[in-house]
């Protein structure tokens, strides 16, 4: 799946689901939104043959990343350049119905920008059914177990949403995360 799709389509797609499987339309969706953040750095140093770039942030910080070498126009940035990256996730939780098959899937996406200087849009998307395995109320806090022995704990901020659960209840997860790369020259 590509990560082109839009919070609409993807809205788009729940309620087709909805009509097509009414089972759906009945279940409990809850999504939670992330933090949108976006980080301004000037490119201070390239290497080419190891693909790292030297990052110098507003406050004067550096760091070093590795380019993939999935991303093609790694050439095309110059010492100089201000890169601005901006990073989204999303969760949307359902809970499953007794005799729902299990999801289980990962779908990742890299598109480049179109233009002359370098950028692009990465993407990732990951389905899975877990279990509730504890609840503690009092905290409040969900675990969960879900395929290749994946655990999660997590306090949880709507204490409602927790008396609508109960441990053995199956969930089905869709991580949506992304970022989004674009290079400028200053003048």
């Amino acid at each position: 799946m590509s990560m082109t799709m839009t919070k609409k389509s993807l809205l788009a797609v729940v309620l087709a689901a909805a009509v097509t499987f009414p089972a759906v339309a009945n279940a409990q969706i809850k999504t939670l939104p992330g933090d949108t953040v976006t980080v301004t750095a000037t490119v201070d140093a390239i290497e080419l043959a190891s693909r790292s770039l030297t990052l110098k942030k507003p406050d004067g910080s550096v760091s070093t990343m590795i380019v993939p070498k999935e991303y093609t126009r790694f050439d095309g940035l110059k010492v100089g350049d201000k890169l601005s990256a901006t990073y989204y996730d999303n969760l949307v939780v359902r809970k499953k119905e007794p005799g729902e098959k299990d999801v289980n899937s990962l779908a990742e996406s890299l598109i480049p920008n179109p233009g002359v200087k370098p950028g692009f849009t990465i993407g990732s998307q990951r389905a899975m059914t877990a279990t509730i395995t504890a609840i503690d109320p009092k905290i409040p806090s969900i675990s969960l177990a879900g395929p290749n022995n994946w655990k999660y704990s997590s306090r949880v901020a709507d204490r409602d949403a927790l008396k609508q659960v109960k441990v053995g209840d199956r969930l089905d997860l869709v991580w949506t995360e992304a970022v989004m790369l674009s290079t400028t020259t200053p003048k």
